[in-house]
């Protein structure tokens, strides 16, 4: 049996050749989420599900609507009184047009050192590097310290209502004694400038706050006067949104993001101090900045409009959707602000909303993931940072599970992560693919 104080572990090199392979299949297998409940899951939770029965396991199979399909399996632990952690990854991805794509989104093809297609970076890479983690531990006899609870969930590029908000609401069962969890969107190589790779793992979300706008007004005659305009009410409403200037709220992830990234810029920071200039300070971080600078406030970004249905008629409603985020503890203020900026004749709702999430940066498991990306890349630095997005984390939050974004990656300088994320010609280095094993095995062998 491999030790826990054993960086290799039992990770050998059919697991690292299986984490490209996983990769690749599952991009192959369509799991397109236009949010319209098309979205058929079913195919990619049947192949994980097997995988993982391979490797010992009994995961269960689970919908709430069919061909919507989750997937859960329970590893048990070595230590009995060790609260138990949740390893979640979701199966659906974003739409891609083939058309503007250097290959097909759905080949999975392994080219040059990497592997191409919609999902190999969110997230059916961490959905293969776990599964090949575990099987590796089945072949070597190696068990965790704690319980892992593994989630392969639906929905999450959508309501995840078919996904991880079903399993929490009608199998918390499943989650007794899972007190923290890991997902996608952390621990992968921000290059910050010459000589200085980050690893920023998230230890927050921000809200989602999806906005209905509607205005009412009186349909009429275009070539006549009209004071209850019901689209000009609203492109002024649509206006002042998008114009508005959010204050800085910091929250403590963001504070320690800020501090830390700071340091490494050799700058000395006390958000504390008067006359603190939160964008003046992003303007000495060069490209750090971006991993904190949309989480420094709430946001409300103008996104759809939808009006009238011809040139000479005065409608007399019209709807627009606003996409907003809402920093830890900053909800009262959105709701507030909103309220003010809509102003007369424009009604606002929530269309879909989820709570911000906050983690501890000063954790035993925030320690130990940053010594396991350590122990692999020693020239590494660990920063907390807070999501501008959010995951299934919001979800089994309501479980009482605290949420971390933890899906390692060694990139190379000029691979940009994050424009990958719903991007043109996704893709994942196999490098990468194999450095996430190793850090992923030894942080959950040793959590």
């Amino acid at each position: 049996m491999a030790e826990a104080g054993n960086p290799t572990g039992p990770v050998d090199e059919r697991a690292l050749e299986e984490s490209v392979t996983f990769t690749s299949e599952l991009i192959r297998i369509d799991t397109t989420n236009r949010g319209d409940g098309s979205c058929r899951e079913r195919p990619a939770a049947e192949y994980v599900a097997e995988r993982l029965a391979d490797a010992g396991l009994e995961p269960a199979l689970l919908e709430r609507t069919p061909g919507r399909t989750n997937v859960v399996a329970r590893i048990e632990g070595t230590d009995p009184s060790a609260d138990a952690l949740l390893v979640h990854g979701h199966l659906d991805v974003v739409p891609a047009m083939a058309a503007d794509w250097s290959v097909h989104p759905f080949s999975g093809e392994v080219r040059d050192g990497v592997v191409w297609g919609r999902g190999a970076i969110d997230m059916k890479n961490m959905d293969a590097m776990v599964l090949a983690v575990v099987r590796a531990w089945a072949r070597a006899g190696v068990r965790p310290r704690r319980d892992i609870v593994i989630a392969y969930t639906a929905d999450e590029e959508a309501s995840a209502n078919d996904g991880a908000g079903f399993l929490a609401d009608r199998h918390p069962e499943l989650f007794e004694g899972c007190t923290e969890g890991i997902s996608e969107s952390g621990a992968f190589t921000f290059h910050a400038g010459p000589g200085m790779s980050l690893y920023p793992v998230a230890a927050g979300e921000r809200g989602t706050g999806w906005l209905k706008l509607t205005a009412e007004g009186k349909a009429g005659h275009g070539s006549k006067v009209n004071r209850a305009n019901a689209v000009s009410r609203l492109a002024a409403a649509v206006a002042r949104i998008g114009a508005y200037e959010w204050p800085v709220r910091l929250t403590p992830t963001v504070r320690a993001a800020l501090t830390e990234i700071a340091a490494l810029h050799h700058i000395r920071v006390d958000p504390d101090a008067p006359g603190f200039d939160v964008d003046e300070l992003l303007g000495k971080l060069g490209p750090a900045a971006a991993l904190i600078e949309p989480t420094v406030r709430n946001s409300t970004n103008p996104t759809m409009l939808d009006a009238g249905y011809k040139v000479n008629v005065i409608p007399g409603h019209a709807i627009a959707h606003i996409d907003g985020r809402m920093v830890p503890g900053g909800e009262d203020e959105f709701r507030e602000t909103m309220d003010r900026l809509t102003g007369p004749g424009v009604h606002w709702e929530f269309d879909h909303r989820e709570v911000a999430l906050e983690a501890p940066v000063d954790s035993p498991t925030y320690r130990k993931m940053r010594t396991a990306v350590e122990l692999f890349d020693p020239g590494a630095h660990v920063v907390p940072y807070c999501m501008s997005g959010g995951t299934d984390a919001k979800q089994f939050s309501r479980l009482g599970i605290t949420g971390y974004g933890f899906s390692p990656l060694k990139l190379p300088v000029g691979f940009d992560y994050q424009a990958l994320f719903h991007g043109v010609d996704e893709r994942v280095p196999v490098d990468a693919l194999h450095f996430g094993v190793r850090v992923l095995d030894h942080f959950l062998r040793t959590a």
